[in-house]
């Protein structure tokens, strides 16, 4: 009886010891594929950058150059007009930067605090021209579009800020007044290009940048500076973001001379 009950002892300690040690086991598991995860989340950040349309070309070359040197992150564009782009972010888009092609779209994620005012600065700037399709002939300056054009094209003041400096310089120029009716409104710069390129309308009112990427139009006039705001283009980190160091990283090297020679190569005036 003596010699069972030892045996059943054993045989229990033994039981409970195999137990202990696949708990074990199972735990260490567990933590190392925590700690894995966590590692492969570092390695692999994907950052979202929400920026002015107008930015696009010089930006797919930045990105090129910055996931070479960083192969750890991948970038993620959204290009769109800044108001549009400005109303996402306020309303809980998951966005790590935002450049905007306007002050005051910016300084509206400023002031309700998506953006920390230590977080932006003021990047860049551009000028606004007139395009009108290479063939054309008979618009030489901006008071033809009063006499020689029946649609032209500028982005939606309310969303666009080119549409808004557009509509600004047209009537310090008293033409608004003459032209609003036969004003085609577009998304973002890129459409109103495009609307000439196409030969949808007969002339548009673009950044220089944009114009200086298209083989189709032709600058035919530029605005004068002081008569519109002036084109500022800010940069900043969403405060809530969740990737805010690697973020951080990527604002500063937006700054850095490597970034700023290809804005200046795509027609930008640095600020």
């Amino acid at each position: 009886m003596q010699n069972r009950f030892k045996f059943v002892s054993i045989f229990l300690f033994l039981l409970l010891f195999t137990v202990a040690c696949s708990n074990n086991e199972s735990i260490d598991q567990s933590s190392d594929n925590k700690t894995q995860t966590a590692s492969e989340s570092k390695e692999n950040e994907k950052l979202t950058i929400s920026a002015a349309a107008s930015l696009k070309d010089a930006m797919d070359v930045i990105q090129h150059t910055y996931e070479e040197e960083h192969p750890e992150i991948t970038l993620q564009f959204n290009f769109g007009g800044s108001g549009s782009l400005q109303q996402q972010i306020s309303q809980g888009a998951p966005v790590d930067l935002f450049f905007s092609a306007a002050e005051d779209k910016f300084d509206l994620l400023v002031d309700e605090g998506t953006i920390a005012k230590e977080d932006g600065i003021d990047l860049l700037g551009n000028e606004l021209v007139l395009v009108v399709p290479k063939e054309n002939q008979s618009i030489k300056g901006f008071e033809d579009l009063v006499t020689e054009t029946d649609k032209i094209s500028i982005g939606t003041p309310e969303t666009v800020p080119a549409g808004k400096y557009a509509k600004e310089f047209l009537e310090n120029k008293d033409i608004w007044e003459d032209i609003e009716s036969k004003v085609v409104y577009a998304k973002d710069v890129r459409q109103v290009l495009s609307y000439v390129e196409t030969g949808n309308v007969e002339a548009g009112i673009v950044y220089k940048t944009d114009a200086l990427v298209s083989n189709k139009v032709e600058i035919v006039a530029s605005a004068d500076p002081a008569t519109h705001t002036p084109i500022i283009y800010p940069v900043g980190i969403i405060h809530d973001s969740k990737h805010y160091e690697a973020a951080k990283e990527f604002y500063e090297y937006l700054q850095s001379d490597e970034a700023l020679k290809v804005f200046e190569e795509y027609g930008f005036t640095i600020k």
